[in-house]
């Protein structure tokens, strides 16, 4: 049989990612602009293969100044490092609609085979005729495992960022037909 081709609808969809920040609360923030693609035969997705992008120059914490730190050499480097990106090398079902993907995830030039956990929350037909699948994702990150390791002490000599970075991805993929 073959697979399906569905992708992003990205005014639906949103990777999202916090860090704590003087280890007291989180920071939060967006990549505004991202890709996605998924191939699958399967009702239940059981037999996807995925991959994203995001465009680094899009990432989006609503704090300019931030924003043009994390596209410098101390963080993203995007102008060497535009994207990050991720490709599934498995969908493995752990249940009713709950998944454990694996894949190779590269930032910064540098990449890792990570695990993400996945819940596939349906399909629906939208009020336009488009068929549409729902995800949620998440997963934890180091950021030194990428070679984000810039940080600094407060006051109290306590780092300002956490090494890890949670991300959280909503989205919405659309048939294509």
């Amino acid at each position: 049989m073959s697979k399906t081709l569905w992708v992003i609808d990205p005014v639906h969809s949103e990777i999202t990612f916090k860090v704590r920040h003087m280890m007291i609360t989180n920071v939060s923030g967006t990549f505004d602009k991202i890709e996605a693609k998924m191939y699958s035969s399967e009702k239940d997705f059981s037999d996807a293969e995925i991959s994203f992008e995001a465009d680094i120059d899009s990432i989006n914490t609503r704090n300019e100044q931030r924003d043009a730190h994390l596209k410098s050499n101390d963080f993203f480097d995007a102008s060497v490092h535009p994207k990050l990106s991720f490709k599934s090398t498995a969908f493995v079902s752990k249940g009713s609609n709950i998944f454990e993907m694996k894949g190779k995830f590269n930032m910064k030039g540098v990449e890792k085979e990570i695990s993400l956990n996945v819940e596939f929350t349906g399909t629906v037909i939208d009020p336009w005729g488009q068929v549409k699948a729902g995800f949620e994702i998440s997963t934890a990150l180091m950021r030194s495992d990428y070679g984000l390791v810039w940080n600094a002490a407060n006051e109290d000599g306590e780092v300002v960022l956490s090494e890890e970075v949670k991300l959280q991805l909503n989205v919405q993929m659309i048939k294509q037909i």
